[in-house]
């Protein structure tokens, strides 16, 4: 999930801007090209732009200790295999040694691992118009988890896994749900029972290799790019291992309380049949995961509060969790 900078981080910000800046030779990139900020949230990311010919590219800075170099290095991997595969993504560009991935250090900053990639021309999808956006978003995702269950991992694979204590649970990635501002007594007991009943709902559902692999885990219209006939997927940070269906629900990142929320899941649906099968079973489970998902944001939000998205979101959409948590209990209980 990636966030403007906020003003306070600029010090840190230009810290690491030198850091990308003392890198650059060793792709054989010249030292007099831009360096300038897209975006700061777990990592930072720069774009590389040399105005006098045109070129551009990705350079991410990654958050220290946040991720190990063989777990970045496999996100690099699968990125390249998906290419491969007909599914476009940001490519890596290599040294002039020929790695996709190096550790950099400077006195102010410390070690970073970085990785660079090919810029990539496009726009986000059209956010008002959503069923074929959500179709594409389906569509891709059958795609990828076909890929996915097909791939040959290399022996040094290492990746997060985003399990129901992962996501929601008291020690999750992302933090507790239960410290999320703005939320009552009241609310908080609703969603903990919504909790309980994810968990005895995905005991039953069951990790068997067509319902469990390697994920995206934050596919959604955000991490799209679109340029004429093709469609780039972005973002593959949060990528893991986890239940198929998530990369349904994160489709709806954010808007899971709409009241047409049903509809919408299955607009996601008719793009996955045309790559892919859904099971009756996994089509019953969908508000589960939309739940799951939702509750996940949550916890986002209570460890991202001083973030200019968290804020944004506010006390009705907090209330709006709760109140999906009892549509879920209701529905599904």
């Amino acid at each position: 999930m990636t966030l403007t900078t906020p003003q306070s981080h600029l010090s840190y910000i230009a810290t690491l801007r030198e850091l990308a800046r003392s890198a650059l030779p060793r792709y054989g990139f010249p030292s007099n090209i831009e360096v300038a900020l897209l975006s700061h949230s777990e990592n930072t990311v720069f774009r590389l732009d040399n105005p006098k010919t045109g070129w551009r590219a990705v350079m991410r800075v990654h958050r220290a200790n946040y991720q190990t170099p063989d777990a970045i290095q496999s996100e690099l991997d699968w990125m390249t295999a998906l290419n491969e595969a007909g599914i476009a993504t940001p490519q890596p560009l290599r040294t002039l040694d020929g790695e996709s991935l190096i550790q950099v250090d400077t006195e102010a900053a410390g070690t970073r691992m970085v990785a660079v990639f090919a810029w990539v021309e496009g726009d986000f999808p059209d956010e008002a118009n959503l069923t074929p956006s959500l179709q594409k978003l389906g569509e891709l995702s059958a795609r990828m988890h076909r890929q996915s269950r097909q791939w040959q991992r290399p022996d040094y694979f290492e990746r997060h896994t985003w399990s129901l204590e992962d996501t929601v649970g008291e020690n999750g990635r992302w933090g507790r749900w239960r410290d999320a501002p703005w939320l009552g007594k009241e609310q908080v007991n609703v969603l903990a029972q919504a909790r309980d009943l994810m968990s005895l709902r995905l005991a039953s559902f069951g990790k068997s290799p067509d319902k469990y692999g390697l994920i995206h885990a934050d596919l959604r219209m955000a991490n799209l790019l679109v340029k004429g006939d093709c469609t780039t997927i972005i973002d593959f940070d949060d990528c893991g291992i986890g239940w198929f269906l998530h990369d349904m629900a994160t489709a709806l990142s954010f808007i899971e309380h709409r009241p047409d929320r049903r509809e919408l899941m299955l607009r996601w649906a008719d793009g996955y049949a045309r790559h892919g099968a859904l099971t009756q079973d996994d089509v019953e489970e969908f508000p589960t995961f939309l739940m799951q998902r939702r509750l996940q944001l949550l916890a986002w939000m209570a460890s991202h509060s001083e973030t200019e998205l968290a804020q944004s979101l506010g006390q009705r959409w907090v209330a709006a969790t709760a109140e999906l948590a009892t549509d879920y209990l209701r529905q599904m209980g």
